[in-house]
C-alpha cells in the first residue's frame, strides 16, 4: 500500500469511524485480559469436564449468533445506534456479573450473557463504517484497520493482565465492563452529534422485513457457499482458543498460564506486525487468491499441531505463529469479501448473516471437547487439517458459481 494514499484515506475517516475503531480496540484489550482463561477457570474452580465446558460455551454462543443474525436486519430497518446501545448494556451487565458471581449457576448465566455483545455489536458497527465511508478503498482500509486494532488490543490485554497479576482472577472481568461504559459515553456523544446535525445514518424505507430478507438470502448461492467456507475456517481457528488450551491443561503442561499467555501474545503480535506488510504484498491479488493462500497456510498449521509433542513449549509457539500468519491473511479479507458481496442498503443484514459463521466458534468447544474426551489432541488436529482443505474446495466452487444480478444482491 502506498503511504501517501493511506494517509489521504485516513483523512477521510470521520470521528464516528474512529470511535468504532478505537472502541473495538479498548473493549477487545480488556476482553483478552481474562476471557481466554475462562476454560481454565471452569475446570480448576468448578471442576467441569471438557464436554461440560464445551456444552456451556457452545450453547451460549449459538444463541448469541442466532440473535446477531436477526439484529443485523433490525439494524438496517431501525438504525445502527439502537442495536449498538443494546450490545453495550448487555456487555456491562454480563461482565459485571462475571466479576461477582459466587456460584456455578450464576457464573454460567453470566457466561451465557457475555457471549452476546460481540455478536450484537459486529454487524451494526461494520455497517456504520460502511455508511460513513462511501469509497470502496476507504471501506477496505477501515475494515483492515478494524481487524488490526482488535489484534493490538488482543496483544496488549494479556501483557497487561500478566503484569498486573489479573489473569485467571474472576474479579478482573470488571475491567471489560468498565471499557464498555467508556465506549457507551463515546457512542452517545457521536450519536448526539448526528442528531444535532440531522444526519441520517441509514435508510429506513423500502427495506425487506426479516422474512423477505430470508428469501433473498436463500437465493444467493454464492454468498451461502462463502458462509459455509467461513464457518469451517472459524471452527478451525476456534480450536486454538478452547480445545488447544483444554488439551494442554489436561496434559498438565508445565507453566500452563505462561504458555497460554505466550500463545495469545504471539498470535496477536504476528497479526499486528504482518497484517499490513502482507496486505501490501498481496495488493494486486484478487480476494479469492488471498483466501486460497490463507487457507493453505491454515492447513499447514494444523498439520504441525498433529506432530508437535504436547510438552514442547516452543513447538506450540511455532504452530501458533504459522496459524497467526494465516489469520492475518484470512480474517480481514473475509470482512472485505462480505462487504463486496453485500448491497449498500442491506449491509447490516449481510454482515449479520455473516455472523452465522461464528457458529464455527460456537461449535468448536463442544465438538473439540468431545474429541478430547473420547480420542486425543492429535486426532482433533488431523480432523481440522482436512477441514481446512475442504474450505479451499468450497471457495473454489463459490468462485465458479454465477451470481444472479436480477436478485439485486450486488453491491451498489
Amino acid at each position: 500500500m502506498d503511504r501517501g494514499n493511506v494517509i489521504a484515506q485516513l483523512s477521510n475517516f470521520t470521528p464516528l469511524v474512529w470511535v468504532m475503531l478505537l472502541g473495538n480496540f479498548f473493549v477487545r484489550a480488556t476482553y483478552y485480559m481474562v476471557w481466554p482463561f475462562l476454560s481454565v477457570l471452569l475446570y480448576q474452580k468448578y471442576h467441569l469436564s471438557a464436554t461440560e465446558i464445551g456444552l456451556l460455551l457452545t450453547t451460549s454462543a449459538v444463541v448469541s449468533v442466532l440473535l446477531g443474525f436477526y439484529t443485523g436486519n433490525l439494524a438496517d430497518r431501525y438504525g445502527r445506534f439502537k442495536l449498538l446501545y443494546v450490545a453495550i448494556f448487555v456487555g456491562i451487565f454480563a461482565f459485571t456479573a462475571l466479576a461477582f458471581a459466587d456460584s456455578l449457576w450464576t457464573f454460567c448465566l453470566a457466561v451465557f450473557c457475555a457471549t452476546m455483545p460481540r455478536s450484537l455489536w459486529d454487524a451494526p458497527s461494520k455497517a456504520l463504517l460502511s455508511d460513513e465511508l462511501k469509497d470502496d478503498k476507504d471501506r477496505e482500509l477501515a475494515l483492515h484497520m478494524l481487524y488490526f486494532l482488535v489484534n493490538v488490543g488482543a496483544a496488549l490485554g494479556p501483557l497487561y493482565g500478566l503484569w498486573a497479576g489479573l489473569n485467571g482472577e474472576q474479579f478482573s472481568f470488571i475491567y471489560t465492563a468498565i471499557s464498555y461504559m467508556g465506549l457507551c459515553i463515546a457512542l452517545f456523544i457521536m450519536h448526539r452529534s448526528k442528531v444535532v446535525n440531522n444526519v441520517k445514518t441509514v435508510r429506513t424505507t423500502t427495506l425487506p422485513n426479516f422474512t423477505s430478507w430470508l428469501g433473498i438470502l436463500k437465493r444467493d448461492t454464492v454468498f451461502l457457499l462463502v458462509l459455509a467456507a467461513n464457518l469451517l475456517i472459524y471452527f478451525v481457528f476456534a480450536q486454538g482458543d478452547s480445545s488447544l488450551i483444554q488439551y494442554l491443561a489436561r496434559a498438565e503442561v508445565p507453566e500452563l498460564a505462561t504458555l497460554v499467555s505466550m500463545l495469545i501474545v504471539v498470535n496477536s503480535a504476528v497479526i499486528v506486525v504482518f497484517q499490513f506488510p502482507l496486505l501490501h504484498l498481496m495488493r494486486h491479488w484478487s480476494i479469492q487468491a488471498r483466501l486460497y493462500c490463507g487457507g493453505v497456510i491454515l492447513a499447514l498449521s494444523q498439520l504441525m499441531m498433529v506432530f508437535n509433542p504436547v510438552d514442547h513449549f516452543y513447538g506450540w509457539v511455532a504452530c501458533v505463529l504459522v496459524l497467526s500468519v494465516s489469520e492475518a491473511i484470512l480474517f480481514s479479507n473475509i470482512n472485505v469479501h462480505i462487504d463486496r458481496l453485500a448491497p449498500a442498503h442491506l449491509k447490516a443484514s449481510y454482515f449479520g448473516a455473516a455472523g452465522l459463521c461464528s457458529l464455527g466458534f460456537a461449535l468448536a468447544p463442544l465438538l473439540g471437547g468431545v474429541v478430547l474426551d473420547v480420542a486425543s489432541g492429535p486426532i482433533l488436529f488431523m480432523a481440522t487439517t482436512f477441514i481446512s482443505i475442504a474450505t479451499l474446495m468450497i471457495y473454489r466452487t463459490a468462485e465458479r458459481t454465477p451470481r444472479d444480478n436480477a436478485m439485486c444482491i450486488r453491491n451498489s
